[in-house]
C-alpha cells in the first residue's frame, strides 16, 4: 500500500488539498494520504523544508513526499523528484531539497507531462500523476532525466573557538525561534563555558539549557534543544517572535565566555 504525504500553503478553507487527493485516489485507489501541514506561510519553502525535515524519517521506506510550496518551475527550478534515505521527494528545485536531507541516492527532473493544459496548479495535474507512478513502481528514469546536483545549500551554523553564529530557520505555532545551531556542535565549542545568546545585535545571558519551557516561569525567557535537535529561543507561555519583532532568518549568535565575568550587562528580554 502506498503513502502519499501532502505539504503545503494551502490552508485549510480551499478546494486544493481535495483536488489533490482526489486524483491521487482515482489513480490508485487503496493509496493511503497523509496531510503533514497545508499551514506553511505563503511561498515558505524554508519552513516547507523544516517540516519535512523532522518528520519524514518517521515514515517507512518508499513514502512519497508531495512538496506544494513555491511550485513554479523555470529553467533553473524545475520540477524534480529526489530519492533520499529511501523516501521520494517530489517538488521544485528551489532549495528546498538541501534543506530536508544533505545527501540523496537519485535525482530527476520530471519529463512527464501534466493532464492538462493550465500550468497553474502542477501539484494536482503533475505531482499528484508522478506520485502514482512511483507507487505503481515506475523507475525514476522514465519519468524523467538525472540531476547530479541540487540547488540551495543546507543552513548550517558556523562554529568559531569562541562563538557559534546561525540563524532563526522556523518559527514554530508557538512563535518559538527555532534556530540551526545543532546540540552537538553546541556542545563541542562550548566546552562546558558560560554563554550569552545574541540575537539580531541584543543580548541575553542563559545560565543553563533546560530541559522544557516550564523550566522558567511564565514570561521568563528559556533556551532549550528541542526534540528536532537544535537551539530553541522562547519565552514561557507567551511570543516571542511578535513580541521582539523576531523574524525567519533573524542572526543569532552564541558567545562563550572563559571568564564568568566578562558576560556583557545588557539583556534582550529585560
Amino acid at each position: 500500500m502506498a503513502i502519499i504525504t501532502l505539504t503545503s500553503d494551502w490552508g485549510s478553507s480551499g478546494y486544493y488539498a481535495a483536488a489533490v487527493k482526489g486524483v491521487i485516489l482515482s489513480r490508485l485507489p487503496d493509496a493511503t494520504i497523509i496531510d503533514i501541514t497545508h499551514s506553511i506561510p505563503p511561498f515558505d519553502s524554508a519552513s516547507a523544508g523544516f517540516a519535512l525535515k523532522n518528520c519524514y524519517h518517521s515514515f517507512p521506506p518508499g513514502t512519497i513526499h508531495i512538496i506544494a510550496v513555491e511550485t513554479v518551475e523555470s529553467d533553473t527550478t524545475p520540477h524534480t523528484v529526489v530519492r533520499s534515505h529511501g523516501q521520494y521527494f517530489i517538488g521544485t528545485d528551489n532549495g528546498v531539497f538541501r534543506q530536508i536531507f544533505s545527501e540523496f541516492e537519485e535525482a530527476v527532473v520530471i519529463k512527464e507531462e501534466q493532464d492538462t493544459d493550465s500550468y497553474n496548479f502542477c501539484e494536482r495535474d503533475r505531482f499528484a500523476k508522478v506520485a502514482t507512478m512511483i507507487a505503481q513502481g515506475v523507475p525514476l528514469s522514465e519519468i524523467g532525466t538525472p540531476l547530479y546536483q541540487l540547488n540551495g545549500a543546507e543552513f548550517c551554523a558556523v562554529v568559531h573557538d569562541d562563538s557559534i553564529e546561525g540563524t532563526v530557520v522556523h518559527i514554530d505555532s508557538y512563535e518559538n525561534l527555532i534556530t540551526n545551531i545543532s546540540r552537538d556542535d553546541f556542545e563541542r565549542a562550548r566546552r562546558g563555558r558560560e554563554f550569552t545568546i545574541m540575537v539580531k545585535g541584543r543580548l541575553y545571558t542563559i545560565n543553563k539549557i533546560s530541559d522544557c519551557y516550564l523550566d522558567v516561569p511564565n514570561g521568563e525567557p528559556v533556551a532549550i534543544f528541542g526534540t528536532h535537535g537544535y537551539l530553541e529561543i522562547a519565552i514561557c507561555r507567551a511570543k516571542v517572535a511578535s513580541l521582539y519583532g523576531i523574524e525567519l532568518f533573524a542572526t543569532i549568535r552564541v558567545v562563550f565566555h572563559n571568564n564568568p565575568n566578562s558576560a556583557p550587562e545588557d539583556r534582550l528580554f529585560h
